[in-house]
């Protein structure tokens, strides 16, 4: 699919009304999400695509914008069967705010599908302060009509930035270890799909156990780790082509891995001689920089968004435990002292939290803290809830969560610890890893 280009002109956007503006308030919990109608978009003409007429896709895009919205926690949208009015092309330029307030509805959000002449399509978003009766966002998005979903993800992105003040997070994607088989017997291969479950492929055979999938910035490569051949090693994956290539030629086993912020270097553990600490692999010089050298293990490396500093885990004092180093590691000091064991650190694209897994009286939980160690607290306190992972922005923490059945399924929490969410997938489920805001 093409990137999706915003339009240059829609229309002359008129100005902003000049009171404050409606905004959901982030840090006041979630216990009261906004009422919000998303009626289905208006057919722009009453052509077909191949992906169905306009009239078919601007039903599913409300539907997906509506879902995305719900999914935050912040926002509740209105069922369509109490909608008084219906919204032609002519009402999405000039809502009936009277209509829309006798259903609740503090914001508005409509728009329009049109067909090209090339085939693809143009989705036209807009957003309205219902009781204010003003506008507050519109956007057009042209892309195939195949990527009719992508364009809904990025109104809806666009509603939520405008409403909460912060960047949104649906148009993204999420990779995972895909599980089936026996507890003995597991056959895991890589899967990846749209945050909402959307679009769910496979992109290895599960003939080689893999683990640990991260997605590179540029969204077009994902490091992991594979048993071929029952050599543990990293390996990169190229999307759209399928290319797999091993990572170095090492001698010992390699595993763990992750991009730094700018894609040039992965950082990852290698086991040698008994030891196992954190390395920098250039990718374009391949040039291997050891960056821990204690006993123990050191692994779990992430890089702070600036990429001057790693946070890892280890087990160097005798438990494992939280430290964090500059990039080229020095300065190492440890940050966890909470109660229980502390692993699989990572750091939030914000900078402001470090997510990790809580280990302790027979029980994993996802927790945050400061990158100094400071505002220690626990989101959730399951059997096993592991692998965190954060949403582009910072908002939401994506993870494993396993049971005594020996099933295992992806989760999401908000940075509360409210909002808690099961992600579907076909398959049981682990080591999720949240990508970047497409491009």
């Amino acid at each position: 699919m093409r990137p999706i280009l915003l339009l240059a002109v829609l229309a002359a956007a008129p100005a902003l009304a000049q009171s404050a503006p409606l905004r959901v308030d982030i840090n006041a919990g979630l216990m009261a999400p906004m009422p919000i109608a998303v009626p289905a978009f208006a057919p722009g003409n009453g052509a077909s695509t191949e992906a169905g007429t306009t009239t078919q896709l601007g039903e599913r895009a409300a539907q997906v914008i509506a879902n995305d919205l719900k999914s935050s926690g912040l926002f509740k949208p209105i069922d369509p069967a109490a909608f008084t009015t219906a919204v032609g092309i002519d009402d999405v330029l000039k809502p009936d705010f009277p209509a829309w307030r006798t259903v609740a509805a503090q914001a508005l959000v409509t728009g329009t599908v049109s067909a090209n002449p090339d085939g693809g399509i143009t989705l036209a978003c807009y957003a309205y302060d219902v009781f204010a009766g003003t506008e507050i966002a519109r956007q057009g998005f042209v892309t195939t009509a195949a990527g009719w979903r992508r364009a809904a993800h990025k109104c809806a992105d666009l509603v939520y930035s405008r409403l909460t003040g912060e960047a949104g997070y649906f148009d993204s994607r999420i990779v995972y270890v895909a599980e089936t088989g026996p507890r003995t017997k597991r056959i895991k291969r890589l899967a990846i799909m749209d945050q909402d479950g959307a679009g769910h492929r496979f992109l290895t055979s599960g003939q080689n156990l893999v683990l640990t999938p991260r997605f590179a910035p540029g969204q077009q490569t994902i490091t992991y780790m594979s048993f071929e051949n029952n050599r543990p090693r990293v390996w990169l994956y190229t999307l759209g082509s399928g290319r797999q290539e091993a990572v170095g030629a090492f001698t010992g086993m390699t595993f763990a891995p992750r991009f730094s912020p700018d894609g040039q270097n992965l950082v990852f553990s290698m086991a040698v001689g008994g030891n196992t600490d954190i390395y920098r692999f250039n990718l374009a010089t391949r040039a291997t920089t050891r960056l821990t050298t204690g006993p123990g293990i050191d692994t779990s490396p992430s890089y702070s968004p600036d990429g001057t500093k790693i946070v890892f885990e280890s087990d160097r004092g005798g438990s494992q435990q939280l430290y964090v180093m500059n990039a080229d590691g020095s300065g190492q000091s440890r940050i966890s002292f909470g109660d229980g064991r502390s692993a699989s650190p990572v750091w939030s694209p914000r900078g402001d939290y470090i997510a990790f897994t809580r280990i302790g009286g027979g029980r994993f939980g996802i927790g945050v803290m400061r990158p100094d160690g400071s505002g220690e607290r626990l989101l959730t306190n399951g059997y096993q809830d592991e692998s965190p992972s954060w949403s582009p922005n910072g908002r939401v923490i994506l993870f494993a969560r396993g049971y005594r059945s020996g099933k295992s399924g992806l989760w999401s929490v908000d940075i509360s610890g409210l909002n808690e969410r099961s992600i579907a997938t076909p398959l049981d489920a682990s080591d999720p890893a949240w990508s970047p805001l497409l491009p």
